[in-house]
């Protein structure tokens, strides 16, 4: 009974696994990614390439690399969603006083004038999503 319990227990932590590395093979190629590799404290920021059962294979400052899928802890995604870009308008109209004209002595009838401005402002990236983490149970190598 044992036996059974420990080979349906690490039958899950392989599923696992593999079900964690279909969410890598899900990325885009030029997602921005997150690269924890084993033993680095500083991760590889990178953009997806493509993937292989073996091999993480990124763009790194324009330069192909290839990380080993055992040396990686870790990786996370920024979503693709599009920024969100917000447009205001605001129309401003000015409609003269007529007693202040009158004062002044100012000659000819007063004109409404009015002012109109736009800005567009896009919002920030969004933040990164793990999308892959080694299991627990995984051997070291």
């Amino acid at each position: 009974m044992r036996g059974l319990l420990l080979f349906l227990l690490a039958g899950l932590v392989a599923f696992s696994a593999e079900d964690e590395w279909a969410k890598v093979k899900a990325l885009k190629t030029g997602a921005e990614i997150r690269v924890f590799k084993k033993g680095s404290t500083q991760p590889v920021l990178a953009q997806m390439d493509e993937l292989t059962d073996d091999n993480l294979i990124v763009i790194v400052k324009k330069t192909q690399t290839a990380i080993p899928k055992d040396q990686i802890d870790r990786i996370d995604a920024r979503p693709s969603n599009n920024r969100q870009v917000t447009k205001e308008t605001v129309t401003k109209e000015n409609f003269p006083d007529s007693k202040a004209q009158a004062d002044a002595g100012t000659a000819g009838p007063a004109t409404p004038s009015s002012s109109t401005s736009t800005s567009v402002s896009i919002g920030g990236k969004p933040d990164f999503e793990t999308v892959y983490r080694r299991p627990i149970g995984a051997p070291k190598k």
